[in-house]
C-alpha cells in the first residue's frame, strides 16, 4: 500500500515552476497572480480579511480587490500599480509554483528583466479592451522580446478582460493573429493562448461557459503540463567555486574541499575535471553533500568537491569535466539590458560578475541597439540609456570562461556594476 501511494505521489508532483506575468499597464497581472492564489486556496484568512478593508481598492465594496495580494509596498496601493516585482508562493496537488508579478510601466523594465532571469515560463497578459484592433502596445512588445531573449521556452499569452468586450471571438482572433505576427518576427517557436478574466475568474482556474468557442484548457491546467526542462546532460556540468574549505592545514592528511553548487550535468567520484581559466587537470576523489560522501551528484546539489591533488583553485575558478568545450577569452560580444539611471559610457570602468567570479571590464563598442516599436536592430550612438538593450563588446582584465547565453545560462549571464556607485548598470547575456 505504501508503494503503491509512494508511486502515485510520485506521478503527480511534477516538480516547482517558475513564472512571471508580463505586459503593459493595467493589463491585469496583479489581479491574474491574485485570481490564482485565491481559487487555489493559497490565501489565508487574515490577508483576505487585510486587503477587504484596505483603503485602496479599486473594485466595488463588496468585492475583493485581488491585486492587492500582489502589490505589497505602500506605493504600489496607492497609485494601483506595480514598481518591484513581487514573489508569491502557491501549489496545487500536482505542482509547486513561484511567480514573479513584474512591473508594467517602461521605466521599469529593469525589474521585468530581474525577475524573467531565474523564470520558466511567461505569462504575457494582454487587455483586451484596448487590442481589440489587434494592435498591440509597446510594452507587450518589450516584454515578449525579452522573455525571448532570456531564452524562456514556454511562452502564454493570456487575453485578459474579455468580459469588457463581451467575450466576442472576432477580437479574440485579431489578438491571436497580431500575436502571431509578433512572435515570428521575434522568432518565438510557440506560444499558448487563453482568453480569461482575472477578475471574474473565466478560465483561469476553471473554464468558463462564456468562452464555448476556446476550446483550450484553463490558464492553471496548463501551467500543470507545461514541461520542466530537468533533464540531467551529462556534458554540461559548470561548478562556480564558492569557497575554499581548509581544516588541519599543518597535517600531513589535511582537508582542502572546494563549496559550490553544481549548475547543469552531473558529477561522480573518479571523473576528470578541469579548472578554468587556469586549465589544471584532476580527478574528482570525494563529494560530498551535508558531510556525507556520494557517489554523484546532479545539477542544483550544493556539494563540495575534493580533488585527488593539489592545484591551485580559488573562489571564482570555474570547474568542468575535462573534456568539455569551452570558450576561454577576455574579449566577447554579449546584449545587454542597461538597467541604470546613468548611460553607458565606454570610458567608464566596470565590475563584471559572472557567476561567482568578479573581474574588471570596460564596454569596447556599442554596436546596435534594439528598436521595440519596429523589432529591430537600429545603429547606437555609443551609449545606452536606461532599459535600453544593445548588442556590444566587452574586454575583461582577466580571462573569463564563457558560453552562449542559450547553451548554458550560467556562464554565458553576467552583471555589470559601476565602479564608482556600486549600483548595478546592466544585465549582460554572451553571444
Amino acid at each position: 500500500m505504501n508503494a503503491v501511494n509512494e508511486s502515485w505521489i510520485s506521478a503527480a508532483d511534477t516538480g516547482v515552476l517558475r513564472l512571471i506575468t508580463a505586459g503593459s499597464v493595467d493589463d491585469g497581472k496583479s489581479t491574474l497572480i491574485g485570481r490564482l492564489l485565491y481559487d487555489s486556496k493559497g490565501v489565508f484568512a487574515d490577508q483576505l480579511a487585510a486587503i477587504t478593508r484596505s483603503k485602496y481598492k479599486r473594485v466595488a465594496a463588496s468585492e475583493i480587490d485581488l491585486s492587492l495580494l500582489t502589490d505589497g509596498l505602500e506605493a504600489e496601493r496607492e497609485q494601483g500599480i506595480t514598481i518591484d516585482v513581487a514573489y508569491r508562493y502557491f501549489s496545487t496537488p500536482r505542482r509547486k509554483f513561484i511567480v514573479a508579478d513584474a512591473p508594467g510601466h517602461e521605466q521599469y523594465t529593469r525589474n521585468m528583466v530581474t525577475g524573467a532571469s531565474t523564470a520558466e515560463v511567461a505569462i504575457i497578459l494582454i487587455d483586451a479592451s484596448r487590442a481589440r484592433d489587434g494592435q498591440l502596445l509597446a510594452q507587450t512588445k518589450r516584454h515578449s522580446a525579452l522573455a525571448k531573449l532570456l531564452g524562456l521556452k514556454n511562452i502564454v499569452v493570456a487575453v485578459n478582460k474579455m468580459d469588457l468586450v463581451g467575450w466576442d471571438p472576432v477580437i479574440f482572433e485579431a489578438i491571436r493573429a497580431a500575436y502571431t505576427e509578433l512572435a515570428e518576427r521575434l522568432d518565438i517557436e510557440h506560444f499558448h493562448i487563453i482568453p480569461i478574466s482575472a477578475l471574474r475568474g473565466d478560465n483561469v482556474v476553471e473554464g468558463s461557459a462564456n468562452t464555448p468557442w476556446y476550446s483550450g484548457p484553463p490558464l492553471l491546467s496548463l501551467l500543470e503540463d507545461l514541461p520542466i526542462s530537468a533533464a540531467v546532460d551529462e556534458g554540461s556540468s559548470r561548478f562556480f567555486v564558492q569557497w575554499v574549505i581548509r581544516h588541519g592545514g599543518h597535517d600531513v592528511n589535511d582537508f582542502r574541499g572546494y563549496a559550490g553548487q553544481l549548475a547543469g550535468g552531473r558529477l561522480s567520484v573518479g571523473d576528470e575535471i578541469r579548472v578554468l581559466p587556469a586549465g589544471q587537470v584532476a580527478k574528482v576523489a570525494r563529494l560530498l553533500r551535508f558531510d556525507l560522501d556520494v557517489a554523484s551528484v546532479v545539477a542544483g546539489d550544493n556539494v563540495v568537491l575534493v580533488l585527488d591533488r593539489d592545484i591551485d583553485v580559488s573562489r571564482g575558478d570555474l570547474i568542468v569535466q575535462s573534456d568539455t568545450t569551452i570558450r576561454v577569452t577576455k574579449e566577447f560580444d554579449a546584449e545587454l539590458c542597461w538597467l541604470d539611471q546613468q548611460a553607458l559610457s565606454p570610458l567608464r570602468q566596470y565590475w563584471l560578475k559572472q557567476g561567482t567570479r568578479l573581474t574588471q571590464a570596460k564596454v569596447k563598442a556599442v554596436h546596435t541597439r534594439r528598436d521595440i516599436h519596429e523589432l529591430s536592430h537600429v545603429e547606437a550612438s555609443g551609449v545606452l540609456e536606461m532599459n535600453d538593450i544593445g548588442h556590444v563588446t566587452l574586454v575583461s582584465r582577466d580571462v573569463l570562461a564563457l558560453d552562449s547565453y542559450s547553451e548554458h545560462s550560467v556562464t554565458g549571464a553576467f552583471i555589470l556594476i559601476d565602479a564608482a556607485t556600486h549600483q548595478t548598470a546592466a544585465a549582460g547575456m554572451v553571444r
